[in-house]
């Protein structure tokens, strides 16, 4: 009867499986088969039975495949409340679907023996070794049936190695008896792996080459894969001394197999595993073997053998396997050599070497990529560094980093071998470029390795190639007319011409070598003649190409070092820079500047003041010349733009910082502040920045017309607007005092000290800029009121949209990968929209870095200001609520930060109080408001749908936004708040920062985080202590993970602790408890934030449930709460006679009872949890038991349910 309901439900399931594997079934007929299977494995009695019939050999492979998950599944979930008979009969009855149940291996698919390996790994989990300890006795009887089951016993021992070892998916207990059993046996099961190994791959290389006998070389073959497969997983964990035994029999037979096509991939991550692994110096020390003669000319043979017949994915992988192992060997021997001093360098170093730098001249950038790291170990170790064969690679090395810096390779390009490696490694040209950027800065670094082993070497190399790129031709490459080939007007080059990329490597490789040449030799070593001839040389190149132009320019500041030891010639530098200044590719044609050109005369600019910020006594007794210059450049309102006038403003300034006298430098200022003081405080421009009509049209806001081709009426208005902000900032950022204190004094810059004995400085620039403040505190209220949309309606139709964020910052938020290419024969701004938008952003942004400088810059007279609090009150933080979230956070982190954190003490109350009271509420009514909003989106749409749909949707944009100012504004809190003893928390988070990474850092407890003198005072006032206490236990249960670690581990514990002395409402500790639990729920599933909130939890509970009831009702209301652990805990911590815990075994239990408000992955949240049962302690010592119960026992020893 059995056997025939067996037989009709089999009918129906292979029924089922056909309609859900056929494409053409309707999706209601395969959910309907797909409930019918499901309900089927679940609650059927007889699915031992129907899955061994349905698995039967006859069957087609699905059906097959079907019936083995049945068999899984019942393992899975049906092990624990199976009887002792039906255990041994699904044991026996899957050993014999093994041993004849199969097809042969090369027609058996891959598929069923995967499913087939699982179920016995699944059973060895449940019952090896207590009881079933002949397992690895039935392993071997059936490895010697024939090919698919020696296959299948490697697959089984390879997953059984992963399941424990690697991902260690069973409970602690189970998994120590059965690693610690492997462990025991370790010796018999890998000479049975390197015995399997060898037997086949003997067997396969007899027979590959007769043709009669193919299919068994074939089958030898996927054995011999599988073993090296299944060696690879214990390779990775095994006892050392397993993997050096018989003096390296295991290497070298992996060794001897890289010369094998079809194995040799497998032997090389085998060997890769072998020489990464870390441990005792002894053992280690046995696989310097691979340095030996034999090893060496196997892996050369492999790898000449692999390269020789050209690109050949299988080949190609290889090489990237094998380069690997040459790159673990040399990190191996640098180990070795760096922990004892008797190990010898290999005599095969320079062999090595030589192979090793042959994968550093290879066409692939992947290739030549991996090889930096351990170069840069080998030229930068102890004992190696002065090797005399290392030594003698130098030149080699240099000369391939000449070749390997040019940027070749576009995978959508044929102009070198490397492109046909990159279609291999890249998916897009931006791809490539990101990767090749930063394969660049490590090579850099390399270089400046080797310069410091052979300075002299590497500058002549460097100056080798300098020379022939100022005497070669320029090669702009193959002129196309689509405008995306980025060839620039004129014939110029574009980032990919030959003669541009190779000006490029080369300034690279001159900056590295240059920059640590200095560092490295003496003065009396330096080569200066023949660097000022460089200098020379570079400083007579004539050349109209921007792009070039801009190399150019980086090897003058390069070589301008060499000007230190000649001052002479300073003069003929800097010429040669003003002339950059002033640059124009098309003569004196009034069309719109190039972004080509426009780079130059920035980079100009910044070589300037980089100079005058490097070497200011150099360049001081040049001053009036250079001063000359500059206001010459001023005098002409148009010949620059108002950030190149301000750059070179700031190169006056820095060397101004030189005359170390208060009163000529304070002189010097009014002389260059005059015109800017003139346009500020002028009645036209007071108008414009009080009045919001005259300020709109003042810059040409209310304008319709916005022809490009046409003259912008405004735009000189717009220009001096810059000017005198741009320069207001570049002042104040460039003025300083001395930084001796006894120059300071002498120059007049002390005017008193600080009850703690610190100096008061002034700075030479304070009367000015205050004069100015009154003005710009108008502009920036102006500027705020700008966004009340009454005042949006009174712009022009182009212009409505100014005041958004632009397309280029959109882009950065999102994380979207950046154009490859830079559009430079473009001008800068394609329409006068896009001109307003950054004219406004530009403002902006430096209005709040003005306000945000100025109390560092001008400290006591800046705070001292009168009625100070009230002005920014009611200009700064003008119309909050209209100001949009980008630009809200630019101000929190520019202005209001560092206005805080340089605030004296004495002005906490006056200033600081009032400011940031009214600030914080603002801020905690906002992120909750968005918050609220980003929530319900994701309930009312589904999560997927929002972020998967379109990366670049408004809601996309908006959430990232909300995140970004929610960290700012925790930023801002825990700057004002607590004392960074631990790390440095104030830099600004970056915008796309990973915060699955910033969750797997170490986190400082919260114990060791205090509030500063500022949170104290803080904490004094009741709204403004209010507001920090909402909005940090608020940010646990908002959707950002950062903030939620950062309030969690730094915040919330030392507010809370502020205020615990005093009286709080029951209500109120209810809610912050609640806070925290709400922020497991939704934080839980990361791990880093778990462990923060459950001790943040654990903190708050044992602090104050001895005080309120309530806490404890909120306990209750977790689901699945153990009421009696709840209540043994709260014995424990309520009866202070009673011995307390250790502090992590009262975490554990605490963690234990709120388990049911954690939150879990979305992955794990339905899956079916596994229950495998403990057996009997295998290892554990039993007490020694007494005579009574001994002869009381009834079973003597283990019960071992699979014994024959």
């Amino acid at each position: 009867m059995e056997m025939e309901q067996v037989n009709a439900l089999c009918e129906e399931l292979v029924k089922a499986v056909t309609v859900m594997m056929d494409p053409s079934s309707t999706q209601r007929y395969r959910l309907e088969a797909l409930k019918f299977c499901e309900e089927f494995k679940e609650k059927c009695p007889i699915c031992v039975p129907c899955g061994l019939k349905l698995a039967e050999k006859t069957q087609i492979a699905i059906v097959r495949h079907f019936g083995l998950q049945i068999l899984e599944h019942v393992v899975k979930f049906r092990w624990n409340s199976m009887s002792r008979l039906e255990k041994v009969y699904l044991k026996n009855s899957v050993m014999e679907l093994i041993a004849n149940g199969t097809l042969r291996i090369l027609e058996e698919e891959n598929h069923i023996k995967d499913v087939l390996s699982r179920i016995v790994v699944e059973m060895i989990k449940r019952e090896w070794p207590q009881h079933w300890p002949d397992m690895l006795m039935e392993l071997d009887t059936l490895f010697r049936q024939g090919e698919t089951q020696r296959e299948l016993v490697m697959f089984i021992l390879l997953r059984l190695a992963e399941d424990v070892v690697t991902f260690q998916t069973l409970p602690t207990q189970r998994r120590r008896d059965i690693q610690q059993t492997l462990t025991q046996n370790m010796e018999r099961i890998l000479n049975f792996l390197l015995n399997t190994l060898q037997e086949n791959v003997n067997k396969y290389q007899q027979m590959k080459t007769d043709s009669s006998q193919e299919a068994e070389a074939q089958a030898n073959c996927r054995v011999s894969v599988a073993a090296l497969n299944t060696l690879a997983g214990y390779i990775d964990w095994v006892s050392l001394n397993h993997i050096t035994a018989e003096n390296c029999k295991l290497v070298e037979t992996l060794c001897l197999l890289l010369n094998e096509q079809e194995l040799q991939l497998g032997a090389a991550e085998c060997l890769l595993i072998a020489v990464s692994r870390k441990g005792k110096l002894e053992d280690r020390k046995r696989l310097m073997i691979l340095f030996g003669d034999v090893a060496m000319h196997y892996i050369l043979s492999a790898a000449q053998t692999a390269d020789g017949g050209g690109l050949v994915e299988k080949h190609y992988l290889f090489l990237k396997r094998l380069c690997q192992v040459l790159c673990a060997l040399g990190n191996l021997l640098c180990a070795l050599l760096a922990l004892d001093a008797n190990i010898q360098t290999p005599i095969n170093f320079g062999m090595y070497l030589e192979s090793f730098l042959a994968f550093t001249t290879h066409p692939s950038q992947f290739l030549r990529s991996s090889t930096h790291m351990t170069w840069g170990a080998l030229f930068r170790h102890e004992v190696l560094s002065r090797d005399p064969a290392l030594l003698a690679v130098i030149p080699k090395y240099l000369r391939a980093s000449m070749t390997n810096l040019v940027k070749m390779g576009f995978p959508s390009k044929t102009d070198s071998p490397s492109c046909e490696y990159s279609r291999f490694d890249f998916d897009s040209d931006e791809d490539f470029n990101a990767f090749f950027n930063s394969s660049r800065a490590q090579h850099g670094e390399v270089v400046r390795c080797v310069c410091r082993l052979d300075p002299k070497t590497s500058f002549q190399m460097a100056a080798e190639w300098l020379k022939y790129q100022l005497s070669a031709s320029i090669d702009t490459g193959p002129v196309n007319s689509c405008s995306t080939a980025g060839t620039g007007e004129g014939g110029f080059c574009s980032i990919f011409s030959p003669s541009y990329v190779q000006w490029e490597a080369m300034t690279f490789f001159l900056e590295s070598v240059i920059n640590q040449m200095f560092r490295t030799l003496d003065k009396e070593e330096l080569p200066v003649s023949d660097g000022i001839e460089l200098l020379q040389l570079v400083l007579n190149f004539e050349i109209k190409d921007p792009l070039v132009l801009s190399c150019v320019l980086t090897n003058v500041s390069a070589l301008f070092p060499f000007v230190t030891y000649k001052p002479a010639f300073l003069p003929q530098v800097f010429s040669k820079l003003f002339s950059f200044v002033t640059f124009e590719s098309v003569g004196e044609s009034k069309a719109p500047r190039t972004r080509a050109v426009r780079n130059v005369r920035r980079h100009a600019c910044s070589s300037i003041n980089k100079m005058c910020r490097d070497y200011p006594d150099l360049v001081l007794p040049n001053f009036d010349m250079l001063y000359s210059h500059v206001k010459q450049l001023l005098s002409n309102e148009l010949l620059l733009t108002q950030m190149e006038k301000c750059a070179l403003m700031e190169a006056l300034v820095l060397v101004s910082n030189q005359f170390k006298d208060y009163e000529r430098q304070k002189l010097f200022l009014e002389e260059l502040m005059a015109p800017v003081v003139n346009i500020w405080l002028s009645e036209e421009m007071c108008r414009a920045l009080s009045d919001i009509d005259s300020f709109i049209a003042y810059v040409g806001a209310d304008l319709k017309s916005c022809d490009p081709a046409v003259e912008d009426p405004c735009g000189l208005n717009r220009a001096r607007m810059s000017f005198c902000v741009y320069s207001i900032l570049g002042v104040m950022r460039r003025t300083s005092w001395p930084s001796d204190l006894e120059e300071a004094k002498a120059g007049g810059f002390v005017v008193g000290y600080t009850p703690s004995g610190n100096p008061i400085f002034r700075n030479p620039c304070t009367e000015q800029i205050l004069r100015l403040l009154d003005n710009l505190l108008a502009l920036v209220r102006t500027h705020n009121t700008l966004y009340t949309p009454e005042m949006l309606t009174k712009m022009a139709e182009p212009f409505t949209k100014a005041l958004d964020i632009v397309e280029s910052e959109k882009t950065a938020i999102l994380g979207l990968p950046q154009p490859l290419l830079e559009f430079n024969d473009h001008p800068v701004y394609r329409t006068t929209l896009e001109r307003m938008q950054r004219f406004f952003g530009i403002l902006y942004e430096n209005c709040y870095h003005i306000l945000g400088k100025a109390g560092p810059s001008m400290q006591q007279d800046f705070y001292t200001v009168e009625d100070l609090a009230s002005q920014l009150l009611g200009s700064a933080f003008v119309n909050l609520n209209n100001i949009p979230d980008f630009r809200l956070r630019s101000m929190l982190r520019v202005f209001v930060k560092p206005l805080v954190l340089f605030c004296p003490s004495e002005h906490y109350e006056t200033l600081i109080s009032p400011i940031l009271g009214p600030l914080f509420t603002y801020l905690h009514m906002r992120l909750s408001q968005k918050w609220h909003v980003i929530n319900q989106r994701s309930i009312l749409c589904g999560e997927d749908e929002i972020a998967e749909d379109n990366p670049e949707s408004q809601e996309m944009l908006e959430e990232q936004l909300v995140r970004m100012l929610t960290r700012e504004a925790m930023d801002l809190i825990m700057a004002c708040c607590v004392s960074k003893k631990t790390a440095d928390h104030t830099a600004a988070p970056t915008a796309d920062g990973d915060d699955e990474e910033m969750m797997a850092t170490e986190v400082a407890p919260s114990s060791v985080v205090e509030l500063t003198d500022l949170g104290k005072c803080l904490m004094k006032h009741e709204d403004v202590c209010t507001a920090l206490l909402i909005t940090a236990f608020n940010s646990l249960t908002w959707k950002d993970t950062l903030s939620c670690q950062r309030a969690t581990t730094q915040l919330c514990w030392p507010l809370l602790k502020q205020v615990m002395s005093g009286t709080l409402l029951a209500d109120a500790v209810t809610w912050l408890f609640t806070s925290v639990l709400k922020g497991l729920q939704m934080h839980g599933q990361h791990d880093g934030c778990m462990a923060s909130l459950v001790h943040l939890a654990f903190q708050i509970y044992e602090a104050l449930r001895p005080r309120y009831l309530e806490i404890r009702a909120v306990m209750e209301q977790i689901p699945e709460i153990n009421k009696e652990s709840l209540d043994q805990f709260d014995c424990k911590l309520l009866n202070p006679s009673l011995q307390k815990a250790a502090d992590k075994r009262r975490k554990d239990h605490f963690k234990r009872l709120i388990a049911g408000c954690i939150g879990k992955p979305l992955g794990e949240q339905f899956r079916k949890e596994v229950h495998i049962k403990n057996l009997p302690w295998l290892f554990k010592k039993p007490k020694p038991m007494l005579e009574t119960e001994v002869l009381d026992s009834e079973e003597g020893g283990l019960a071992t349910i699979f014994e024959p």
